[in-house]
C-alpha cells in the first residue's frame, strides 16, 4: 500500500494524468441557470456557451470529500491537497471531513488552481509512488506549493474584478486599451502584471518568468493550460523546450470551474524548478568565498 492522494477538480488534471498517478479527484461544482451541476458532468464549451445564463461554483461538501477519503483510506493514510482557501472554501470543508480519522489524513492549502495545483498534486503523488511515509509525501507537496507559479493571459479582467480578485480599475485600463491582460495566481492570491500586446508577446513573458527563477542543476516541472485553445498551449510547451527539457510535462484545458471566474480566451504556464542535490551544491559553490 502507499499514501493516498486526494485533490479537487479546481486542480485541472487531465483524467489520464489523475489515473497514471492514482490520484483520487473530488469533482467541484458548478451552477448555471440555478441548476448545478458536477463540473466532470460538463464540457468547457457548454459552460462557455452558457455563461450568460449566471453561473457560480462551490467546491465539494463535506460529505463528498469524508466519503472520497473513506474510499481511498490505507493504512499509509492520505494526503487532501485542495484550491487555494483564499479562492473557495474547499480547504475547510476538506478538514471538516478529516477530523473523524484523525493523523491518518493530513490536509494541505496548496495556495494555487489549475495547472499550478495540478504540479503540486504530481510532486505529492510521485513522493507516495515511491513509497514515502506521509509526512514525507505532505512534504514534497509544500515543498511543490512554495515555489510553484502560475501565468495566464486572458480576455480581459471583467470577470476577474467582478469576484473582487483584481482592481476595477485595472479592468477598465485593459478595456481602453485593447491589449492582452496577464495575471499571476501565487500564494493564494491573484495580480495584475504588465499586459502584452499579443498572444506572442505573452508567450515570450511567460517563458521569461519562468526561466528567470532556473538555477543550475534544477529540475522544471511545467503545466501548459489552455481554454478551447490548444494549440496555443501546446506553442507554450514547444517554447519551454527551446530553453529547458522538463522533468514533468502537463499539457491540458482550465476546468469549467475556473473558467467560470475568468471568461474563455484565456492559456497560461505553471511551473516550479526543484532544487536537487546537484543543484544545491552548485548554489552552495558560488556562494562560498574566493581564496
Amino acid at each position: 500500500m502507499t499514501v493516498a492522494v486526494l485533490t479537487d477538480s479546481a486542480a485541472a488534471l487531465p483524467p489520464e494524468v489523475a489515473a497514471e498517478l492514482g490520484v483520487v479527484v473530488v469533482p467541484m461544482w458548478v451552477t448555471i441557470g440555478g441548476r448545478p451541476y458536477r463540473e466532470d458532468e460538463l464540457t468547457l464549451e457548454e459552460v462557455v456557451r452558457r455563461l450568460d445564463e449566471g453561473v457560480t461554483t462551490s467546491g465539494p461538501t463535506p460529505g463528498e470529500l469524508r466519503a472520497a477519503i473513506e474510499g481511498a483510506l490505507g493504512p499509509d493514510g492520505v494526503l487532501v491537497l485542495t484550491v487555494a482557501r483564499r479562492l473557495s472554501g474547499v480547504y475547510e470543508s476538506a478538514r471538516l471531513a478529516a477530523q473523524p480519522f484523525g493523523d491518518r489524513v493530513q490536509v494541505l492549502d496548496t495556495g494555487t488552481a489549475a495547472g499550478a495545483q495540478g504540479l503540486v498534486v504530481a510532486a505529492a503523488a510521485r513522493a507516495a509512488n515511491e513509497g514515502e511515509p506521509l509526512e514525507r509525501v505532505e512534504a514534497a507537496a509544500r515543498g511543490a506549493a512554495a515555489r510553484v507559479r502560475l501565468v495566464a493571459t486572458l480576455a480581459n479582467l471583467d470577470r476577474v474584478a467582478r469576484g473582487g480578485h483584481v482592481p476595477e480599475l485595472a479592468a477598465w485600463v485593459g478595456r481602453q486599451l485593447g491589449i492582452k491582460p496577464l495575471i499571476e495566481l501565487r500564494a493564494g492570491r491573484v495580480r495584475p502584471l504588465r499586459p502584452a500586446r499579443s498572444d506572442r508577446a505573452a508567450i515570450e513573458r511567460m517563458i521569461a518568468a519562468c526561466m528567470e527563477g532556473r538555477t543550475p542543476g534544477a529540475r522544471l516541472h511545467v503545466a501548459a493550460m489552455h481554454a478551447l485553445a490548444p494549440e496555443l498551449a501546446e506553442g507554450l510547451l514547444a517554447a519551454v523546450r527551446e530553453h529547458a527539457r522538463p522533468a514533468t510535462e502537463l499539457l491540458g484545458s482550465f476546468g469549467p470551474v475556473m473558467v467560470a471566474h475568468t471568461g474563455p480566451d484565456l492559456f497560461g504556464l505553471a511551473w516550479w524548478w526543484e532544487e536537487t542535490q546537484a543543484s544545491e551544491a552548485e548554489r552552495a559553490r558560488t556562494r562560498a568565498p574566493v581564496p
